[in-house]
């Protein structure tokens, strides 16, 4: 897959989206509005990064970017038809949306919280907010076209 030239970034201090360059990733990027460190630590991730009960803020309510969280169990078979689907879009849209995984048995805080009774379900966040929920073992494109709004 070839590297972008450039990725948009929230300011978690402001909200304002920042274009950041390719090549300036690694070097501390700030807010063009209010001059505030922008986070690009996630930018180069291509695998789904793990979500606990204790680093739910960190990892999904503060991230510069859109999330879609995967809430899932080993145990559950339709779960394992959706890992791989995450897998792919985790590198398919590296810089452009976090995803992240969350066992909801060994974080039972984080699945009562946002009341998941049925796994897989995909919850998908912006600047700090839950905007969609899906729920089951939905096919690539539907997720695709679900996020499509926030890419």
């Amino acid at each position: 897959m070839a590297t972008q030239d450039s990725y948009v970034v929230r300011c978690m201090n402001c909200g304002t989206k920042n274009r950041v360059p390719a090549d300036k990733v690694d070097i501390s990027a700030k807010c063009g509005k209010c001059g505030s460190p922008l986070n690009t630590e996630d930018l180069g991730n291509a695998h789904p990064a793990a979500v606990t009960d204790g680093n739910f803020d960190t990892q999904v309510l503060k991230s510069p970017l859109p999330v879609l969280l995967d809430c899932w169990a080993p145990w559950c078979g339709p779960c394992k038809m959706v890992g791989p689907i995450m897998d792919e879009l985790a590198s398919e849209w590296r810089g452009r949306v976090k995803v992240c995984k969350l066992n909801v048995d060994e974080n039972p805080i984080m699945g009562s919280k946002f009341q998941i009774r049925s796994i897989p379900t995909l919850l998908i966040f912006d600047n700090g907010r839950l905007m969609e929920t899906l729920v089951g073992a939905v096919p690539k494109e539907q997720i695709i076209q679900t996020m499509a709004r926030f890419l």
